[in-house]
């Protein structure tokens, strides 16, 4: 291995190397505003917060409209129209919400993975080059110990 050839190396990782941009930043610059709202908004609803906020509320509203007198009663024993309609009317509003906020995620991750990539790229050329080095000087020792008449000693 020859010095021009390590140098040659060299060169090619400096005009590889540029600074390793941020794919969580990248990500989040890329969002539009109502993006960034649908990632709010899918957040709080996969959250413990927000399956105690309807958890209660359901625990609430059957109880209310069991245990409550007759006349305060505003959706009926046992079939809870009222209960079951507001239900889905939730359902149908999130569903579409948690697939956005799913699709963001997933261009997010995307991000990531590219970026990981391009790390393990530059990695990869750098141990190379350390390889390659570390041969060159693995020459050169041997190359001394050999003018020396130290190599069969070694």
């Amino acid at each position: 291995m020859d010095a021009g050839k390590l140098h040659e190396a060299r060169e090619e990782l400096r005009k590889l190397r540029k600074p390793v941009s941020n794919a969580n930043v990248k990500h989040r610059e890329s969002l539009s505003p109502l993006e960034r709202a649908a990632v709010r908004l899918t957040d709080f609803v996969g959250s413990v917060g927000f399956f105690i906020v309807i958890f209660s509320w359901t625990i609430l509203w059957l109880s209310w409209n069991i245990l409550a007198p007759r006349g305060l009663r505003f959706d009926p024993f046992p079939a809870f129209v009222l209960w079951l309609f507001v239900s889905n009317m939730i359902q149908i509003f999130l569903m579409p919400l948690i697939m956005i906020g799913q699709n963001l995620q997933g261009r997010h991750a995307e991000i990531r993975a590219e970026s990981d990539f391009e790390v393990n790229v530059r990695a990869e050329k750098e141990i190379e080059l350390i390889l390659l080095h570390l041969e060159h000087q693995n020459e050169l020792i041997m190359e001394i110990l050999g003018n020396t008449g130290m190599a069969g000693r070694a």
